[in-house]
């Protein structure tokens, strides 16, 4: 089964920007409920886009370089990134298949 893996300001260029996948990032943090809430769903999908699409996971408290870097003020901030570029943005809690569509226009 695969899990988002956790991605650091240390770890980013090389899991997300050169990865050849297109990469979901969850920016969560352990206070906020809303993210608790995401979790589980960015979990199915990581299951149902295996192997077409990479997820990861950033706690912006521990993190907080790259979510400066991206301008993420209000979490949960969900980026896709396709060639290393900010592909879509989804800010705040969605159903799964908001999600799963945005993913999907990403792949095609």
């Amino acid at each position: 089964m695969a899990k988002p893996q956790e991605v650091t300001d240390a770890s980013f260029q090389a899991d997300v920007k050169d990865n050849d996948l297109p990469v979901l990032v969850d920016f969560w943090a352990p206070w906020c409920g809303p993210c608790r809430m995401v979790a589980p769903i960015v979990d199915e999908l990581s299951d149902e886009y295996d192997g077409r699409v990479a997820f990861y996971k950033l706690n912006t408290d521990e993190n907080p370089g790259i979510a400066t870097e991206y301008g993420i003020r209000s979490i949960p901030t969900l980026l896709v990134f396709k060639g290393g570029e900010v592909a879509g943005q989804i800010v705040g809690f969605r159903p799964k298949s908001d999600l799963a569509k945005r993913l999907d226009e990403v792949l095609t």
